[in-house]
């Protein structure tokens, strides 16, 4: 029988190592952790719940479940503009999925190399958590800084900024597809965007004093933009021709699918951000600094709702929502 606390400290918990630049005075193995934030920051905080069959397949990669967890929660900091600094992590494992003790182990390790890779990539220090048995569910909270006053935010669009976003849409969606169609070549670029997310931290920095607003792609560009524009009271005009496709999508889903996709598939984890029309090119050059395009794909208007795509598209995913995907 496995224990809580070996698979911890085995698993889960970082090196004993710590510098000053963490921020953390007291991490695991006590009731809570003592964090020290930066002076003349704010702290932005959110949390993320990932769910098995829900949230990623049940025979999804362990390696991929823990960067998945990770990753999805950390794009809601890249959309703030946020740095991210610690993270928390509460996993329901349920060990009736494994053959055996090994097997369990095996997952586990798999799952902690995912989860501690991209803490180090984006210099996150896991602070603390909770492991308990159920249905595999990961729920992991985010704590990022900001500068004083400066973070990106929803309600900050206005009537004739432009609305852009980041990299190239569809591809979560058309990933999810493959995978359901028995697709398991991992190097597949959809299957990559699907299972191994990247949060734009970097770019969410840099659009810092640019953006007028911002928010990550997580539900569907459609029902995302509609929280910016129902928090912003603004309409959008989209050019859904000037829609950035991800890398193969029109190839594995058809033309038409490939672009519904990226409107209302999700998965994504871009940024959709409003600008002044005269920020676009240094948001631009900004970006391409990470090797990443900003794309113009409409503008804020004055006329409630979004005009320039096809009646009768899906919005996006909705939790609770019957007939949603």
């Amino acid at each position: 029988m496995l224990a809580e606390f070996d698979l911890i400290r085995r698993y889960l918990m970082p090196s004993p190592t710590r510098h000053a630049a963490d921020g953390v005075a007291l991490g695991s193995g006590d009731d809570a952790a003592l964090l020290v934030p930066q002076a003349g920051h704010q702290l932005a905080v959110s949390v993320d719940t990932s769910v098995v069959d829900v949230h990623f397949p049940g025979d999804a990669p362990a390696f991929a479940v823990g960067h998945r967890a990770l990753a999805v929660a950390l794009s809601d900091l890249a959309a703030m503009g946020a740095k991210s600094r610690w993270c928390f992590m509460a996993l329901t494992l349920d060990q009736r999925r494994f053959a055996d003790d090994a097997a369990t182990h095996a997952w586990m390790e798999g799952f902690g190399q995912g989860f501690h890779t991209l803490c180090q990539r984006h210099a996150t220090t896991l602070a603390g958590g909770d492991v308990t048995s159920g249905a595999l569910t990961v729920g992991v909270t985010v704590m990022g800084e900001t500068p004083q006053g400066q973070a990106l935010r929803r309600d900050g669009a206005r009537p004739g900024d432009v609305i852009a976003v980041t990299g190239e849409l569809g591809g979560g969606a058309g990933g999810l597809a493959l995978w359901q169609r028995g697709e398991r070549h991992l190097e597949h670029p959809l299957l990559q965007r699907y299972l191994l997310p990247e949060p734009r931290l970097a770019a969410g920095e840099a659009l810092l004093g640019l953006a007028s607003a911002a928010i990550d792609i997580s539900d569907g560009l459609l029902a995302d933009l509609g929280h910016v524009r129902h928090a912003s009271s603004v309409g959008a005009v989209l050019d859904i021709e000037a829609l950035p496709l991800a890398q193969g999508l029109e190839e594995a889903l058809g033309g038409e699918a490939a672009r519904q996709a990226a409107l209302s598939g999700g998965d994504d984890y871009e940024l959709l951000v409003t600008l002044a029309p005269e920020k676009v090119e240094e948001a631009q050059q900004r970006l391409s600094g990470f090797g990443l395009g900003l794309t113009v794909i409409g503008h804020c208007s004055e006329t409630p709702g979004v005009q320039g795509i096809p009646s009768g598209g899906r919005a996006g995913w909705q939790h609770f929502n019957e007939g949603t995907p």
